[in-house]
């Protein structure tokens, strides 16, 4: 269980409610994904270690184009 207060949304998604973005918890073993606008509902878990390794191979690979 991720402790309220802990949970942090990025700080690219600005603020207001049309916002649509994930918040995330961390603790040493265990990294929790959540919808920012639904942050009752269930959120998705994974080991730290390899969210870490997600993210950086999503900064790595830089923007998509949309149109592509």
């Amino acid at each position: 269980m991720f402790i309220p207060g802990s949970w942090q949304k990025s700080s690219y998604s600005g603020e207001g409610d049309g916002n649509a973005c994930l918040e995330i918890a961390s603790s040493p073993t265990r990294t929790a994904v959540r919808d920012s606008k639904a942050p009752a509902l269930a959120a998705l878990t994974f080991p730290t270690a390899s969210f870490t390794a997600f993210v950086d191979a999503l900064k790595d690979t830089g923007p998509r184009d949309p149109q592509e």
